[in-house]
């Protein structure tokens, strides 16, 4: 008869798995783009947690510049992608473009479970899953130019008013995600909330470390490498229009010139 373990307080929910709080009180309070969400973690996303979080996972704890290089054993490009939910969409992506490294950053942990037991069973070794706040990783741990993309799908909208502030799409979030992308790298968005595609549009137009992939200056078609998710799906069943933005990061001395 197997023995139910009862957690002492302040022990660990997953000895080998991320931490509650991996930046601790280390760095500046703010207001912050994301709640963290609690919900339970099935027994597959437990074991998946435990075996494969030293292997594949990493906490954002802001100590080190992560060298991408020997995190994924390879040189290949690495693109980042804030917020994945339950990870379906991230590794349809990983399988589709296996030689493009995916860093995934949320803070759900039966998310980082499920993608986890993803990449596991579908043999997706071009996945790791950061755990923590994506501001501290761009800004204190991952270097200038090194990613090749980045990708923000669906992230929450704050649709109060009084709550705008907290979206992550604005002009200083887009200032700090230009120096860790290389020029020529593209930042895709996508969300089902209009007034927040609409701001997104507006400070990535105004930016002058972005331009837009589209010649009319407006939203992209969804690109194919972007899967239809069961949620977009519900969504545009019900009439939610879906949009997409692809911005390129451009060169440093093409925003000087003004080109």
């Amino acid at each position: 008869m197997s023995v139910r373990h009862t957690r002492a307080k302040g022990e660990p929910r997953f000895p080998d798995g991320p931490k509650a709080d991996p930046a601790g009180s280390h760095f500046e309070r703010r207001i912050r783009s994301f709640q963290p969400r609690r919900s339970r973690v099935t027994a597959g996303q437990a074991d998946a947690l435990q075996r494969l979080w030293p292997k594949w996972g990493m906490d954002i704890d802001g100590s080190e510049v992560l060298d991408l290089r020997e995190f994924f054993g390879n040189d290949r490009p690495v693109v980042l992608e804030i917020g994945f939910g339950m990870g379906e969409a991230t590794a349809q992506m990983a399988a589709g473009d296996p030689e493009t490294n995916i860093l995934a950053v949320d803070v759900h942990t039966p998310g980082q479970g499920n993608l986890l037991n993803l990449a596991d069973h579908h043999g997706l070794s071009n996945i790791r899953v950061a755990n923590g706040d994506a501001i501290i990783l761009l800004r204190e741990m991952l270097a200038p130019d090194s990613l090749d993309g980045l990708r923000v799908y669906f992230p929450d909208p704050w649709p109060k008013k009084r709550h705008h502030k907290r979206r992550l799409i604005q002009p200083e979030f887009l200032s700090l995600a230009a120096t860790r992308l290389r020029p020529g790298a593209v930042l895709h968005c996508a969300t089902d909330w209009e007034p927040y595609a609409e701001q997104m549009l507006e400070v990535l137009t105004a930016h002058p470390d972005f331009e837009n992939t589209q010649a009319d200056g407006g939203f992209a078609p969804r690109p194919e490498f972007r899967p239809l998710t069961r949620f977009e799906g519900q969504g545009l069943d019900k009439g939610h229009v879906v949009n997409d933005l692809l911005f390129r990061r451009v060169h440093r001395d093409e925003t000087l010139n003004g080109a």
